[in-house]
């Protein structure tokens, strides 16, 4: 039998390793992260490299940093007892292995404190080929009375660097992910958010760090990161004495302690990341495969286009303008008209963003036949219909405020605060919870042809205070995210295949907490078209094309062909009043819906590579190249007009450089010509060597290249 000196566990996936190992006294420490060794024989020998020193550094690798004994770092858990005292002390007590899939499996440590009955299981989830791991803990004990969680991380890091290079992001509404990047210094650096719902607004909770220098596309080692919730998080990434960084990551413990009665158990969100020594690009394209595979609904397969009628009617609209929308929608070529929001609300009537949210009854004055009436017109028209939803709100004008003034988030001694005009239902209560539920439930009940929601989430939480809670306030902002979730789960357990957008006003909600249940997301209401290269630019680091909602509508000064360039960068829509196209500008939009139902496949599933930054370079640069290596497609942008800004030979990359490719431009505007050689045959090695030049310059803004391989070559 092995001694507790001699438990090595390897956390292995395809290319990467992490080691932890419980030494003589039961500690579980990280003694190793990286890339894997190729003879994992030599694990055993990575303990005896390991030397730490001092009477305090010999805990700072701790694989789930304890507060209150001998730890003096920042910890990944600090609890209360039921006696009052605040240490906490755990061993190592066992360890397994459950293998779930071909490509899956789960670990499980068990760590427990000697003295009080209080025990903390670490779960790592593998995916192997994909190199990602899903890292969360279960928190439970058997004490004689309460305990209080003050801390309760989901994950604690610990990497060795000569220096690390953090890119993190900051942003507001149509400004999402905007990045920088440092050097950590010694001390704690804090990502996090307080905002209780629309938590990702200000800063999102993804993250890279980049060990030894910063990493490019293709070269430098890389770790990604990001937290699997919706709510308050907070990611502490501290450079202690021995040079090393400690990264723990979790749900917010601001204004959160939370209580625990013998015997229940707490779980937190899982932490997610992936590392890897060949750059940002190969990490991406490893969150895009296991996105797109275990993540994401229907991941592998198809999404509507769709025209959207917000920017052509916004609140004004009636039965009349919308049947003409739907036959615009056939016209164009899409497969859904969306409606989005002003539907619904009597007495307090849906004409402005001031009043109606709660009343989710149609509006007679606008829809006097009711939504039936539009799914059945969609349907005779040959096209889908979806709809606008922000269930979790009310506006202090609405019926549902005036019946259930205790169901609203608010202090209960305090003026009311508003954010665009609303206020945030408090989904700690189960009655709330059926209430939003059953929102959804009955649109589809009473309109079994309806194909598609728009699920919003305007507002972030002023005041908070749940009057359900009472006196567990302090568990409030957790238990609002585990209400959202428990209604989300029930309504993809009885709507599995529906496709569902998170749209949260832009990137207020973006994370794997909630893409688990949403086929796709805004990533923000800045639809500008070069606006949206930098942004989906960013998103496409941690999130794969067939996430990315992306509508063509009449924001900037960019052409249209520019614009429909752009949102062919993922899901196509439309937000455009097509009734006032000229032909050849309608022409373009048939003849793009047609172009790009034939490269979405390459789009949605291919490899992702960055080829041209646009904050480096006059040029953007996006290419996708599908699992064959038999075809891809490059989106080519101008993104600096200043005189003399063009493109020069791009080197691409994803391609089999023994196979012969053709290239030539597809997209173009009705009446023009390419500009490009399309005769000559390139070898997929010269095209990564030399490169092609896509010839974008002020006359030409917008370049969509497809390559094929050609047959018997």
């Amino acid at each position: 039998m092995l001694s507790r000196a001699q438990v090595i566990i390897p956390v292995i996936t395809e290319h990467n390793a992490m080691l932890l190992q419980a030494d003589k006294d039961g500690d579980l420490k990280t003694i190793y992260f990286g890339r894997k060794l190729a003879d994992q024989a030599e694990y055993n020998k990575v303990a005896g490299v390991y030397h730490s020193s001092g009477d305090y550094t010999g805990v700072l690798n701790s694989a789930y940093t304890p507060s209150g004994s001998r730890n003096l770092a920042e910890p990944a858990i600090s609890v209360t007892h039921a006696d009052g005292n605040r240490s906490l002390d755990l061993k190592y007590v066992s360890h397994q292995v459950d293998k779930l899939s071909a490509n899956v499996s789960q670990l499980r440590i068990l760590l427990r404190d000697p003295v009080y009955a209080f025990e903390v299981t670490l779960y790592y989830k593998l995916y192997y080929k994909e190199d990602v791991v899903e890292q969360w803990s279960v928190i439970a004990h058997h004490e004689k009375g309460k305990v209080v969680l003050d801390k309760y991380a989901s994950a604690n890091l610990y990497l060795k660097a000569d220096s690390y290079w953090l890119t993190q992001y900051h942003g507001d509404w149509a400004r999402e992910m905007q990045p920088e990047e440092t050097r950590l210094t010694h001390g704690i650096k804090t990502l996090d958010s307080k905002l209780g719902t629309r938590a990702n607004l200000f800063e999102p909770s993804m993250f890279m760090v980049a060990l030894n220098r910063p990493a490019g596309e293709d070269e430098g080692s890389v770790l990604y990161g990001s937290l699997e919730w919706s709510g308050n998080f907070k990611i502490d990434l501290e450079v202690d004495p021995l040079d090393n960084l400690r990264v723990i990551a979790g749900i917010n413990n601001f204004a959160s302690p939370y209580v625990l009665t013998p015997g229940e158990d707490f779980t937190t969100p899982e932490f997610l990341y992936t590392f890897s020594d060949k750059g940002k690009g190969d990490a991406s394209r490893k969150l895009h495969t296991w996105a797109r595979n275990y993540k994401i609904p229907n991941g592998k397969g198809s999404r509507y286009t769709l025209l959207n009628n917000w920017e052509a009617t916004y609140f004004d609209f009636n039965e009349s303008k919308l049947g003409g929308l739907i036959r615009d929608t056939r016209k164009l070529g899409v497969d859904l008209f969306l409606l989005d929001d002003g539907w619904f609300g009597n007495k307090y009537p849906r004409n402005g963003d001031h009043a109606g949210l709660g009343d989710w009854q149609e509006n007679k004055e606008k829809l006097p036949n009711g939504l039936v009436s539009l799914v059945k017109e969609a349907q005779t028209e040959g096209v889908k219909f979806g709809i606008w939803v922000e269930p979790e709100m009310v506006n202090p004008k609405s019926d549902l405020y005036a019946k259930h003034p205790g169901w609203v988030i608010k202090q209960p001694k305090r003026p009311e605060y508003y954010f665009r005009n609303q206020l945030v239902l408090d989904l700690a209560n189960p009655a709330v919870q059926n209430f939003v539920y059953g929102i959804i439930d009955s649109l589809f009940i009473k309109n079994p042809g309806l194909a598609y929601i728009k699920w919003d989430c305007n507002a972030v939480i002023y005041n908070a205070h749940s009057n359900y809670l009472d006196k567990k306030q302090s568990q409030f902002y957790v238990d609002y995210v585990k209400g959202l979730y428990k209604v989300l789960e029930r309504i993809r357990s009885k709507y599995p295949t529906v496709p569902m957008m998170l749209c949260s006003g832009g990137g207020g909600r973006v994370d794997y907490g909630a893409m688990k249940y949403f086929t796709e997301y805004w990533p923000s209401d800045n639809t500008d078209p070069l606006e949206r290269i930098f942004i989906q630019w960013e998103y496409s680091y941690f999130f794969p094309a067939i996430a990315s909602a992306n509508h063509v509508t009449d924001w900037g000064k960019q052409p249209l062909k520019f614009r429909v360039d752009v949102a062919m960068m993922g899901r196509l829509g439309f937000d455009i009043v097509i009734g006032k196209l000229n032909p050849s500008d309608l022409l373009f939009c048939q003849n793009s819906v047609k172009t790009y139902n034939s490269l979405k496949p390459i789009v949605w599933q291919g490899d992702q590579y960055r080829l041209a930054d646009p904050g480096k370079s006059s040029i953007a640069s996006v290419m996708y190249v599908d699992s064959t290596k038999a075809s891809a497609v490059v989106f080519n942008y101008l993104v600096n007009y200043r005189y003399g800004a063009e493109s020069k030979p791009i080197l691409l990359k994803g391609l089999d450089p023994q196979k012969q490719y053709r290239v030539t431009e597809t997209n173009l505007y009705p009446g023009t010509k390419s500009a490009l050689d399309v005769q000559t045959v390139y070898s997929g090695d010269f095209l990564m060597t030399v490169g092609f030049d896509p010839i974008v310059n002020a006359n030409r803004r917008s370049v969509v290249l497809e390559l094929k391989e050609l047959p018997g070559k």
